[in-house]
């Protein structure tokens, strides 16, 4: 049963290895966004007047229903969609001509991680399941004997990081499966009023919030929600004319994100993410090694 379970985990980790390559790289980056927008947020620099009076000279028709604040490059994208929007200076109001360099990479990687760049979004699915079940395989082998060798690194590493190597793949698939552990209050009723404008909800949610640290505000699932960087925790706000409302926690995301405690939670993903480049890159070039040798051997003269 052992040596199914090896030939199993290996076969699993061959055809999967490009697209699991493209996913863990594009996560390494992705993983010093929470770092990235949290060291960057400087306290009281954006107020709901500022967004309001770029709202208006940027959107005077009203036509906008989402924005972002990016604070590593201090811009603001008034629009929804990743990759659309106008971008805007938030210190001189200037609209930009496209976004920076870093938010383009950043952007690139999560299109690559989230979908590969070609909406193969199953294909990543299916990746992280392999992903997930080459390490339940890994540990049905048993302890491992571990020695100063390429092998015992790769045994040392994946049983050393067991948790993380397992949490990262199967938040990532609650996550497509749509389970966070949470429920969301329903939609308000129209009799309430009309729907909540943007420039309103600014101003709502910049009474008891500063929106320095604000990450985006959109509709979604019938209500106005914001999220904001707070603590180093990325919170969830519903936003309606009595307030904004913190929602429950979505575990599944703030782990997969690492954005649930600063520089804390972005290392632990840095961490999880140079630990399976290495997992990948050993257990190939175990693989490679072996074969090579089997070939010599068969190639060899009696």
């Amino acid at each position: 049963m052992k040596a199914w379970f090896f030939k199993f985990h290996r076969w699993l980790a061959l055809v999967f290895a490009l697209p699991l390559a493209v996913v863990i790289v594009t996560g390494l980056i992705l993983s010093f966004e929470p770092w990235l927008v949290t060291r960057a947020i400087q306290p009281d620099t954006l107020n709901p007047q500022k967004i309001q009076a770029l709202l208006s000279r940027h959107d005077p028709g009203g036509q906008v229903r989402a924005l972002s604040y990016r604070s590593y490059d201090q811009a603001i994208v008034l629009g929804a969609g990743r990759g659309g929007g106008i971008v805007v200076d938030a210190v001189s109001g200037q609209v930009q001509a496209g976004s920076s360099v870093l938010a383009s990479v950043l952007g690139a990687s999560r299109g690559l991680h989230e979908a590969l760049l070609a909406n193969a979004g199953w294909l990543v699915t299916t990746s992280t399941a392999a992903m997930l079940i080459i390490a339940i395989l890994g540990t049905l082998m048993g302890w491992p004997r571990l020695a100063n060798t390429l092998a015992g690194w790769h045994k040392a590493m994946a049983w050393g990081l067991l948790p993380l190597v397992v949490l990262s793949p199967l938040t990532a698939l609650l996550m497509a499966a749509g389970v966070t552990f949470t429920t969301l209050p329903p939609a308000a009723p129209a009799a309430q009023g009309p729907p909540l404008t943007l420039p309103a909800a600014v101003q709502i949610l910049g009474r008891d919030h500063d929106l320095s640290t604000l990450i985006w505000m959109r509709p979604m699932g019938g209500r106005l929600l914001a999220r904001l960087a707070e603590g180093g925790e990325y919170t969830l706000y519903a936003v309606t004319n009595d307030g904004a409302t913190a929602l429950q926690r979505n575990w599944p995301r703030l782990w997969h994100e690492g954005n649930f405690a600063g520089a804390w939670s972005a290392a632990m993903n840095v961490i999880i993410s140079v630990a399976m480049i290495g997992l990948l890159t050993t257990g190939l070039w175990i693989w490679l090694r072996r074969t090579l040798r089997r070939r010599a051997r068969r190639s060899s003269p009696a």
